[in-house]
Parts: C-alpha cells; sequence; structure tokens
C-alpha cells in the first residue's frame, strides 16, 4: 500500500487502541514510539554498512563494548544496545514487557553523546512518564505497549523514500490527533495546507540562494519548519545547506518538534532547538560552558510562525528590549504583536516572514494601532492575506497571515482576500490546492485581481488612519441582484445586465446577436434552445479547437515524465514542472480559469506520486504486483484482520477489468443489470392482483401483502391447483413469481461464480502484463483523469454561460403588464362559471355580488 494507506490504516488501528485515552496525549505515545524505531533501525543499518552481520549486531552490540559506543556515539549523536533495539522488542514475543521500554528509555538518556544533548537530551520523557497510563498495572500495560509496538512495525523506515514515508505518516497522525483533540490542538498543529501556503511564499522568495536559515519561534509540531524546508529544496541542489532553528514553551510539543526535523533526515548539527518562553527568553543563543565560542545572536532568512492568539504576557521591562524599542510594546492582554516583533527583530535584512495572527490585528487601536502605524512607515508589511474562517482546528475565529520583510523597495500593501476559497471538510474548512497556488502567485506577482487582491499606497492607508481592515481595501461581496423597472414592467433584457457577460461577447463576438435582438437599450431573446445555438455559434466551435490546440502534446508529455521517468524522476520537480506547463498553456486561453486547471492536476497527482514512491523504491515490477486483500473482521469478539481476496500493488482491479477484460466485465454486468429487474416484476405482480387475490394467496404473501413469501409458493401453488379452474389466473401469476425465484437464485450463484473467476482471472493478468500493457493501464489510471479533466472545461464553461442567460431571460419573462392580463382573464373565466351554477336563490345573491366584486 502506499504512504497515504498506510497511514490511514495506522491511524484507524491506533484510534481503536487508545480507548478512553485523550487523542492528545495519546499522540505522545505513538510518536514517541515511531521515533525510537526510527533511531533503532537508523543505528542497525549504520551497523550494516559497517560490516556488523545480524549475529554481530546481537553479540557485541552492547555497553561493554566501549569501541561501538564511542562509535555510534560520535556519528549518529546516540548507542542503543542490541537489548534495547525496537526489532529486539518485537522478536521477544511473549516475553516482551513495558519494562523493557523504560529500561532502553533510561539508557538512551543516558548516552547520548555529549555533542548531540540538545538534539536529544530529554527527547522520550514525555514517553517514559506516561507509560504508566497505558494501564493499571504491568500486565496491561505490556499489552498496551506490545500492540502500539507491533502496529508501529508496520511503517517501512528502508527503502528509497524511508524519510518521506515515515515523515508523512507522522505529519498525517499528527493532523488526525488535531483534529479529535478540539481546543488543544491549537497549541502544537498549524494545519497542513495554511503551512504550505506560508512555505511556498517563503520558498519563492529565498529560490536563489545557496545556504539559508529558517526559523519557527513558536514550533509546535515542526511542521512549518519541514514544509519551508521542502518548498526550498525544490530550487536547491544541497538540502543539506538548509540550517532550521526551532523554539517551544511547552516540553512535550518541543519533542515534538525534536522529533519531527530528527526523522526528516536533517542532519543534527542543522538542527538548533530551545525550550523555552520566546517572549521571556529571546536569542543571542550561547552555551553557558563556552559563551564566546557559541555566542548567536541569530539573524535568519527566513521566519514562520502561528504563535498563540491573543494570549496574554509580561511586557514589564520591555521598553529597551531591542525588538520593540524602534516600533512600540505590544498590551499585555495580547501577545500578538509582540510575537510578530521577534519575529521581524530577527530577520535578516533580505529576508522575509509569514506570520498567522488573528484578524483583529489590522485594526485594534491603542498600543496595536501604534505599532502598526509605524510597521507601516518603516514599510515592513508587504502583504496581508485574509484566510478562510474555521480553518483552524479547535478555533473557529478568522485569521490572517501577515508577510513582512526588513528591507522593502515598495511602500505599497499587498492586500489579498482569500476568505472565499476553501473547501468544505468535517467540521473545518480546508484550503485547496487551487486556492493555495492562487495566493501564492498573487502575492509573487503583487497583481491587483478584481474582487480579490489590490495593492494599496501608504498614502491611502494613511486616509484610513492606518486601519488595514480588509474589507476597507477589498470589496469581495457578491453584486446584489436588482430589477430594471421598465422590463419589469413591459419585458425585454436591460442591456445593462447583458453588460456583466461582456467578456464572453468579446471571445464570441458573433453569439450575443446570434441570441438577442436588440433596440440598444432593451434585448429580446430569439430562441427556445440556447444550448443549440450557443453549441452550434462558429466563434465557440473556434475557441473549442483553440483550446484543444494548445493543449495539444499534453498527455505526451505527462507520458514521458512521468511514466517513462517513473523510476527516476524528482517527484516534487515533476510536479512543478507539469503545474508549470498547465499555466503556460493558459496564458493564450480567455475565460476559463487556469486555477480549475491546477486543481484537477493537483488533486490527481498526489495520487500519482504516492504511486511513484512505490514504484520508486520497489522497481516497474510493482505495477505488476498483486497483494493480499486485508480486512478487518470480528472473530470471537476481537477484531482481527483476515485476508479477503487480492487487490493490486498499484492497478486497481476495476481498471485493469475495465481496459482488458471488457467483454468478461460486459457480460456480468448484462446478468446485473437483469438481476436488478427482477425486484421489479414482483412488484407489477403484486399491482396486478385485486385484494381478493391477495387474500387467497394466504402464507405466499407477508403480512402486509406488499412481499411475496418465497418458502411458501411452493405450497400455497399446490393448493390452488386443487380447484385449478377457479384459480387459473392466480396459478399463472403465482408460478411466473416461482419461475422468477428460481432465475433470481440461479443468477446470484452464477454472478458470484463469475465474479470470482474475474477477480482470479484479474489477478493473473496483473501478474502477466507485458510492458506495453503497463504503460496503457498507467496512461488510463495517471492520465486520463488529469486530461480528461481538463479538456472538459470549456464544455463545463458554456454550460455555465448557458444557465446565466437563460435565467436572466427567464427573470423578465413574466412581466406586470402580462400578469394583469392574466388575472383578469381568470377572473372573467371564474365570472363565467359562476354563472352557469345553478342554487338557492340566498346562494345566487351572493355569487352576484361576488361577480360584482371580479368586475362584472
Amino acid at each position: 500500500m502506499n504512504k497515504q494507506q498506510l497511514a490511514s490504516k495506522i491511524w484507524e488501528s491506533a484510534n481503536r487502541m487508545r480507548s478512553k485515552i485523550e487523542a492528545n496525549e495519546y499522540k505522545d505515545y505513538i510518536l514517541g514510539f515511531i521515533f525510537y524505531k526510527y533511531l533503532s533501525e537508523k543505528e542497525e543499518h549504520w551497523l550494516l554498512a559497517r560490516d556488523y552481520t545480524p549475529a554481530d549486531i546481537q553479540a557485541y552490540v552492547n555497553e561493554e563494548d566501549t569501541e561501538t559506543v564511542a562509535s555510534a556515539q560520535q556519528s549518529l549523536g546516540y548507542f542503543i544496545a542490541y537489548a534495547d533495539l525496537f526489532s529486539t522488542w518485537i522478536q521477544m514475543g511473549p516475553d516482551f514487557s513495558v519494562d523493557n521500554v523504560r529500561t532502553a528509555l533510561s539508557s538512551f538518556a543516558r548516552l547520548i553523546s555529549p555533542s548531540h544533548q540538545k538534539v536529544f537530551e530529554g527527547v522520550f520523557n514525555t514517553l517514559e512518564t506516561g507509560l504508566s497510563k497505558l494501564g493499571e498495572n504491568t500486565k496491561t500495560q505490556t499489552k498496551a505497549v506490545s500492540d502500539l509496538i507491533h502496529l508501529i512495525n508496520e511503517i517501512p523506515m528502508d527503502g528509497q523514500q524511508d524519510y518521506d514515508v515515515l515523515g508523512f505518516i507522522y505529519e498525517y497522525l499528527i493532523g488526525q490527533f488535531a483534529a479529535n483533540a478540539g481546543k488543544k490542538a491549537g497549541e502544537f498543529y498549524t494545519p497542513h495546507e495554511v503551512s504550505l501556503l506560508m512555505s511556498e511564499i517563503i520558498a519563492n522568495h529565498l529560490k536563489d540562494r545557496e545556504a539559508i536559515k529558517i526559523y519557527d519561534p513558536t514550533s509546535g509540531s515542526g511542521s512549518l519548519l519541514i514544509n519551508i524546508g521542502h518548498a526550498i529544496a525544490k530550487y536547491m541542489d544541497d538540502p543539506n545547506r538548509i540550517r532550521y532553528y526551532a523554539q517551544e514553551l511547552k516540553a512535550n510539543t518541543y519533542n515534538l518538534t525534536r522529533m519531527n526535523l530528527v526523522m526528516r533526515g536533517i542532519l543534527p548539527d542543522n538542527i538548533v532547538c530551545r525550550n523555552g518562553d520566546t517572549l521571556e527568553e529571546d536569542w543571542p543563543y550561547f552555551d553557558e560552558s563556552d559563551p564566546a565560542g557559541t555566542y548567536d545572536p541569530l539573524y535568519v532568512d527566513a521566519v514562520v510562525s502561528n504563535p498563540p492568539y491573543s494570549q496574554r504576557w509580561d511586557p514589564s521591562g520591555k521598553d529597551n528590549d531591542p525588538r520593540y524599542a524602534r516600533y512600540g510594546i505590544a498590551p499585555k492582554s495580547k501577545a500578538d504583536y509582540a510575537f510578530l516583533l521577534h519575529d521581524l527583530y530577527h530577520l535578516k535584512p533580505d529576508g522575509i516572514m509569514t506570520i498567522v495572527l488573528p484578524h483583529g490585528v489590522l485594526f485594534r487601536g491603542g498600543e496595536e494601532g501604534e505599532i502598526r502605524k509605524n510597521l507601516i512607515e518603516y514599510n515592513n508589511i508587504d502583504a496581508i492575506i485574509g484566510l478562510p474562517a474555521n480553518i483552524f482546528f479547535g478555533t473557529g475565529i478568522p485569521t490572517i497571515i501577515m508577510v513582512l520583510r526588513q528591507k522593502r523597495e515598495d511602500t505599497d500593501v499587498l492586500i489579498v482576500d482569500a476568505a472565499k476559497g476553501f473547501i468544505k471538510e468535517g467540521k473545518n474548512n480546508k484550503l485547496r490546492a487551487c486556492d493555495i497556488r492562487k495566493i501564492v502567485d498573487t502575492v509573487a506577482s503583487r497583481k491587483d485581481v478584481p474582487k480579490y487582491a489590490r495593492c494599496v499606497s501608504k498614502a491611502e492607508i494613511r486616509q484610513n488612519d492606518y486601519n488595514l481592515n480588509i474589507p476597507r481595501y477589498v470589496d469581495s461581496s457578491a453584486d446584489s441582484e436588482s430589477w430594471d423597472l421598465y422590463a419589469s414592467m413591459f419585458g425585454g433584457i436591460p442591456e445593462t445586465e447583458l453588460a456583466q457577460f461582456r467578456a464572453y461577447w468579446q471571445v464570441f463576438p458573433s453569439l450575443k446577436d446570434a441570441l438577442f435582438s436588440s433596440d440598444g437599450h432593451y434585448a429580446t431573446i430569439k430562441t427556445d434552445d440556447m444550448k443549440a445555438v450557443i453549441t452550434a455559434n462558429a466563434d465557440v466551435s473556434a475557441f473549442y479547437a483553440h483550446y484543444t490546440q494548445a493543449f495539444d502534446g499534453f498527455r505526451a508529455q505527462l507520458s514521458h515524465q512521468l511514466i517513462d521517468q517513473a523510476e527516476t524522476a524528482s517527484i516534487p520537480k515533476a510536479e512543478d514542472a507539469i503545474a508549470q506547463a498547465i499555466f503556460d498553456r493558459f496564458q493564450q486561453i480567455p475565460l476559463v480559469d487556469p486555477y480549475e486547471a491546477y486543481e484537477i492536476f493537483k488533486t490527481h497527482y498526489d495520487q500519482i506520486a504516492g504511486d511513484l514512491e512505490l514504484i520508486q523504491t520497489e522497481g516497474m515490477a510493482a505495477v505488476k504486483q498483486v497483494d493480499p486483500n486485508m480486512v478487518v473482521k470480528k472473530k470471537r469478539g476481537r477484531d482481527t484482520e483476515v485476508q479477503e481476496g487480492w487487490k493490486g500493488h498499484i492497478l486497481p482491479f476495476d481498471l485493469v477489468q475495465k481496459q482488458l477484460l471488457s467483454e468478461d466485465l460486459q457480460h456480468l454486468e448484462t446478468q446485473n443489470a437483469r438481476l436488478q429487474d427482477i425486484p421489479s416484476e414482483y412488484e407489477t405482480i403484486l399491482e396486478e392482483l385485486s385484494e381478493e387475490e391477495k387474500q387467497n394467496l394466504g402464507d405466499a404473501l407477508n403480512d402486509t401483502n406488499d412481499a411475496f413469501v418465497m418458502k411458501n409458493l411452493a405450497t400455497t401453488l399446490k393448493m390452488l391447483k386443487e380447484d385449478s379452474e377457479e384459480n387459473a389466473a392466480l396459478i399463472t401469476q403465482l408460478t411466473r413469481v416461482k419461475q422468477l425465484n428460481q432465475e433470481e437464485k440461479a443468477l446470484k450463484k452464477e454472478i458470484k461464480e463469475k465474479n470470482d473467476a474475474l477477480h482470479l482471472k484479474t489477478k493473473a493478468t496483473i501478474e502477466a502484463l507485458s510492458d506495453e500493457q503497463v504503460h496503457a493501464l498507467l496512461e488510463a489510471k495517471w492520465l486520463e483523469p488529469i486530461c480528461g479533466g481538463i479538456a472538459q472545461l470549456p464544455h463545463d464553461l458554456l454550460k455555465d454561460l448557458t444557465q446565466k442567460v437563460q435565467a436572466l431571460a427567464d427573470k423578465y419573462s413574466d412581466t406586470f403588464e402580462g400578469l394583469e392580463k392574466e388575472i383578469a382573464e381568470t377572473e372573467r373565466t371564474l365570472s363565467s362559471m359562476l354563472s352557469d351554477l345553478e342554487a338557492p336563490e340566498s346562494d345566487l345573491a351572493a355569487i352576484r355580488e361576488l361577480q360584482k366584486l371580479l368586475g362584472e
């Protein structure tokens, strides 16, 4: 299975296993054990590379072998004895005890290399102190830990993609725990999409640098730093030239930062982490044993942070703090600007920072207003990005990302209202790939986009008294619907409202005249079939042809980059190249939104990337591999994993059947269709029966007489045949029911047998695929959804135009004048009908009075 499937499986199993333990607490246990497995396997790989055999490791890797201990400490920064290795715990079987874990963690802490204390010291404290919470006694704790380590043992850490798979699973689990931890989640987690957005903005600014330093002063899980590293690595030949600085207040979350950074393959020498209060314990950082040699005032290329929102802090004694001296002191009730100014202080002159803050920092007055004024006057604020509400776990408040720099040539501020770009996912809103890309492109180009983004001059901001509230500068509200009074009375479509389609009329010059006749002020629709007129229009046809031509060769490009080079392609670089190719092809295409095409590509590329990782780890033979399909079922009251058929390692069975076994599939679909028809035939027979006939059927029908009881058919038929002349019609009907039931049973049996046979035939087909078939199937799985989705976009565009123009035509189709005439005609018809009524004189008098009211 790919990393997404494996991560999902581990999360589901872990969530079942945690029982009554809080999600936010349980994460520390599972993530701690994952990290210990990582360190154990890293040491084993190191030993094997030094020509140790597994037998040597068992015999000699212990504390008595001081040479191995010292060598491991020098190379790895730590030492783990054979008895304490994660793999040894697994091999112990029933002899394993939670005490083995306690001993191992204690030994690890004791044997850390002095040069790596800052990376590893106390990293397992949360896990070690929490073991007692996994059960009431040693036996129950052992059972819980044993289940957990066997689950974690399924995570592969020995392939080309080991860091990526491990890191993905780690990040996935953190995200899932955050989603289930309520308000506590905000303490350690920034949603992945927000993290990607901030990282891409920073990477775009730093992409030409050979070496960089990045810093997160409220690091949480470390995901912001890691994503910046990934984003920048696309532009760097050597990712080891990125140095990571982090600070975190809470000890268990500080441990998350260190574990996450180490497990991503980042060299320990490139990791500098601190556990402390960022606002109270600022850098410069130095080791007290060597203050002169380790002094580092910390000025970095990029700072990224998601600090706790509007937190109280102690500003006393900060008047002379160099972080705040130039701008002002944040109020004690809200530390938002204290964190911002801390971040800004540590930036190099050519650096960049992104910070997540509550919306209130844009307009609150007092000390915050003064700080904001100074930031604007000193040209530090580069961009403000309004995010959708309810995008962070644990809080629904509106938030922004503020982009700042120390030195800028621009004096304006780019304001982006991205609050409406999201997809609903569960209880939260989530940025889509196209939303992220659009924001990043807008920030990079600093371009004005109607109802979305605008560069605002310093003069205009001054006129607004330094209030940066987004709606003051970007009106993203939808246009309210208006009604033309003349058109409402007399009909016709106002030209002022047809003007909303001006962009379409420019691209399709002949289309407007084909649809409407106009006196220059009001237009009337010419056709009853608007769709047919639009489809047949020559300019529309030319537009389709131009669009198709723009993507000529695109599928071949994808095939070459993704399939021909599947074993060697850089997955992130291929993604970047294809995305850029999509935007390049859209440069000459009007109307169609290129970000819709990008979203189609990105949605499918995530699946492609998972497949590519498997291929690059296992070779192209992975495409021809079939795996047991394991499912969880209840056995003796316990969840047990059992095999239920097979599944493709990369190729889905249904795809192979559609492409290569279509005849078998078609025959099965025909039989299934027939099987689906039979119940309706039962219903038809029931509807044809009278109530008396239903009574005569007795036990052949259920208590409510709306379904046949098949097991009683034979007995009822036998009884009816005793008086066959009187019950001939009923016998015919019931015989038909019996025949249908026999056909139904036979079909079900045959379908099951053929399904089983097709399943095994599909397995054999995948395992025997030729290279040409592999290529064709990967095209069908990877390329067709992307190319087909992009090809559909202009058709969707014209469908949307048709619906909008039709809605506008319908809006004024019923005029007040026409309605008045219709009402008058209805009144006359009603009065005439009343005249024809025969009734007592008293009623007729009332009718005559009603006719007067109707105008007669």
